[in-house]
């Protein structure tokens, strides 16, 4: 007995030890942090969603399945999808389609490059094959969208944990690319890794329409419990200092609160609403475009606009989108025509059917990069999608003080 009790007080006192010890760095850290620029040799640095951009990391489409059909994923599509779901679950997308999407991708690469932007890719993965935990078990599904798993805060790459069991491997796609980052300097931090045991979704989610999933949204109720922190990167957006979330399908309070407490205080997280919170990410919702400028949907309107009606900031209804109904969006809607990347706040790289928002954006003084993406489209993604801005020309700034 007197054994454990002194091997108790060892322990503790070595915990009390490392604690302190860790509190020092901490705050040296923090001070370190207030005062020092990121290095100017950092290939990573980026603060917002409109600052020259320099380097950028693009999806691919080769191999992308279809996910299978669990709760999570029924709660983030269209009731007309769901069959298409049930049935191809585990399987290659269409082989033509994706074949259309991987051209129109590559000519995308080809005209970044085109105008001084360095691109890089992930790895090419076999995503139909199964994996299992103690948890759960599925395949995989793509890297087609780095702005999903990848936000850049800084000199910071910062991986999500994701949401859909589909997703859970998902980062080893961006693992070479990260590391050689890490190596040259940027900071890299991994999210805790959610189980995706049952307990993270509610498996008696009541849905079989769209309209099922927009009343239990609009009561504060989603697939996603609070079992453990789980979030999509692109549920956030940037501007500067201050970086705004939404509560969604894929993104619950534990991982706003854990993005939080990790950015704080040098960045303020926000947590805005709307009237459909049903999209399982923010950027074909709201869709920040340069200092003091936003694209805000007009069917999605958000709650919380006064903060920046009052900050001065003019708020854009981008006009109703020009996809025909009979193309295929397994996942996602007709507005990813407001889902865009700024190369900088004179230039916007823009679907080249949408016409409508091209004039808009001329309208607005923006010259526009016209690119058809329109079968990557099906795949659940836009440009902001389709891309994740490494590094960006600009400072840290706040727009909101």
């Amino acid at each position: 007995k007197l054994g454990r009790v002194f091997a108790g007080w060892v322990q503790r006192s070595f915990w009390s030890t490392q604690a302190a010890t860790a509190s020092q760095n901490t705050c040296a850290a923090d001070d370190n942090k207030a005062t020092s620029p990121v290095p100017k040799d950092c290939p990573v640095c980026s603060y917002n969603e409109w600052d020259p951009l320099e380097e950028v990391i693009v999806g691919r489409a080769e191999s992308a399945c279809v996910p299978p059909f669990s709760v999570e994923v029924k709660a983030n599509t269209y009731e007309k999808y769901w069959g298409f779901y049930q049935t191809y679950g585990g399987q290659s997308f269409p082989k033509e389609h994706l074949k259309k999407a991987i051209a129109e991708i590559e000519e995308m690469c080809n005209i970044l490059k085109r105008e001084g932007v360095i691109v890089k890719r992930p790895d090419p993965i076999d995503w139909s094959v199964k994996y299992k935990t103690p948890d759960f078990e599925s395949t995989g599904m793509y890297a087609a969208m780095p702005r999903d798993i990848l936000l850049v805060v800084g000199n910071e790459i910062i991986e999500a944990p994701m949401a859909w069991r589909a997703r859970f491997f998902e980062y080893r796609a961006y693992r070479r690319i990260i590391k050689d980052y890490f190596n040259r300097g940027a900071k890299w931090t991994t999210a805790p890794k959610p189980t995706m045991a049952d307990e993270l979704y509610d498996q008696d989610y009541p849905i079989c329409s769209v309209e099922d999933r927009h009343k239990l949204a609009a009561q504060g109720k989603f697939v996603t419990t609070e079992f453990e922190p789980c979030f999509d990167a692109a549920d956030f957006i940037r501007a500067g200092r201050d970086i705004f979330v939404q509560r969604s399908q894929v993104t619950n309070y534990m991982g706003i609160e854990w993005m939080m407490r990790h950015l704080a205080p040098e960045y303020r997280v926000h947590i805005i609403s709307f009237k459909d919170p049903n999209p399982m990410h923010i950027d074909a919702t709201f869709n920040i475009i340069g200092p003091g400028l936003v694209l805000s949907n007009p069917d999605r309107p958000c709650h919380q606009i006064e903060l920046f009606k009052k900050a001065g900031w003019t708020v854009i209804r981008p006009p109703v989108p020009l996809i025909p109904d009979d193309h295929p969006l397994w996942m996602s809607s007709k507005w990813l025509s407001m889902n865009v990347l700024m190369l900088d706040e004179k230039r916007v790289m823009v679907d080249a059917n949408e016409t409508s928002i091209q004039k808009m954006f001329e309208n607005l003084g923006i010259s526009t990069i016209k690119v058809n993406i329109r079968h990557a489209n099906s795949l659940g993604g836009g440009f902001h999608c389709w891309t994740c801005d490494i590094r960006r020309c600009g400072t840290l700034q706040s727009y909101f003080d």
